[in-house]
């Protein structure tokens, strides 16, 4: 979830009609119900209903409207409208992780209405500016800062963690989101039937990858955790806004830090994301999240720790790879898939870097259609 900048309406008029026109609404029974929700708000939270306008759209079924208010006055003060079918997007996760976050202390949207029946929310605007646009792969210095207070944020929503209050990311969720890659990547996307010796390859890769990310401790994992859904703060210094967390869950520790640096959508050199890491790693060992004696040894050794990520990292982009070639062949949403070399890279990267992931580099090669044309040689140390 995710608030870009859209273009400020042209006058900021208060009506007491609902003119939606530059919103598009397939369902002429859900717009009818959306302006019967909203049409009692609009004195409350002093809505401009000439304003509302898309403000960003998900990769699931809901969608962001932004709406301008006329506090104090002051023109481009705003809110955001949730429009999310329950029958598609339920929103009680949503709600119960949002008051777990702000619990925590971080910035996340305040909820001011919610029509649980009908799946409209009105949320105060974190701003329109995520720290995904403030970054530049060129010039990873710049990065530096936004990416250490990514993880002091990341950190702080760790330590609130407590088992019982969230679903737990168990060997079953992992499994089902792994098979989201020969479901919807392999056979669907790719066209592709797996042969028997190719699928015991693949089964062989997913319980390893499953048993390494279950030896983890646990925490409140976020689950989306990346730049395109944290906002840029209204002044220099505040905190940053977190976006996108009804999905969260209790589970491995690596998760989030995988996901925010080995970033769908952003690639960093691997200097630049070890640095980020072993300081990310130095402060979750020191607030007592890892614990100096694990029976793995991260406490002490970053080796094995940065092996937990780059593991954890694998079974996340396998899983994308299967989500973005859902969300378009499902969806019609293409403009996911486009992303898909940068998470392949990724899954390639680290099936080459250890020796039992050889034959998954070798399988990934032959489903991409690229084994012979790039000559790989697979021996390692």
């Amino acid at each position: 979830m995710s608030h870009p900048a859209s273009p400020p309406p042209a006058a900021l008029l208060a009506t007491t009609a609902l003119p939606t026109a530059s919103v598009d609404w397939p369902d002429a029974q859900r717009h009818a119900a959306f302006e019967a929700w909203l049409a009692p708000l609009m004195s409350a939270h002093q809505l401009l209903p000439a304003s509302l306008r898309p403000a960003s759209a998900d990769a699931s079924f809901r969608r962001y409207l932004r709406i301008d208010t006329s506090h104090n006055a002051t023109p481009g003060k705003s809110c955001i409208v949730m429009d999310a079918p329950p029958d598609k997007e339920p929103c009680a996760s949503f709600v119960q992780v949002q008051a777990l976050m702000q619990q925590a202390g971080l910035k996340v949207p305040d909820i001011l209405a919610w029509d649980q029946a009908q799946g409209f929310m009105l949320l105060s605007d974190l701003g329109a500016q995520t720290v995904m646009e403030k970054l530049d792969p060129e010039r990873p210095q710049d990065a530096y800062a936004w990416y250490q207070q990514a993880t002091d944020t990341l950190l702080q929503w760790q330590l609130a963690s407590r088992p019982g209050v969230l679903p737990v990311y168990d060997e079953a969720l992992l499994r089902r989101e792994l098979a989201l890659f020969p479901d919807w990547y392999v056979a669907k996307h790719r066209g592709i039937t797996l042969n028997a010796t190719q699928q015991a390859v693949l089964d062989h890769a997913f319980n390893r990858i499953v048993a390494h990310n279950l030896a983890v401790p646990s925490v409140f994992v976020h689950r989306d955790f990346m730049m395109r859904n944290l906002m840029v703060p209204p002044s220099p210094g505040g905190p940053l806004g977190v976006l996108d967390f009804q999905d969260a869950v209790y589970g491995p520790i690596t998760y989030d830090i995988a996901s925010l640096l080995r970033d769908a959508f952003i690639s960093w050199d691997e200097n630049f994301v070890i640095d980020i890491t072993i300081r990310y790693w130095e402060k979750a060992r020191k607030a007592g999240l890892l614990g100096a004696h694990s029976p793995t040894g991260w406490g002490a050794d970053f080796g094995e720790f940065y092996r937990s990520v780059e593991w954890m990292g694998l079974q996340r982009h396998l899983k994308v790879a299967g989500i973005f070639a859902r969300i378009t062949l499902r969806d019609g949403k293409p403009k996911y898939l486009a992303d898909a070399p940068r998470f392949l890279h990724y899954i390639r990267a680290t099936a080459d870097r250890y020796r039992e992931l050889g034959p998954l580099c070798k399988l990934i090669d032959q489903i991409e259609g690229t084994e012979q044309a790039m000559g790989y040689a697979f021996g390692r140390v």
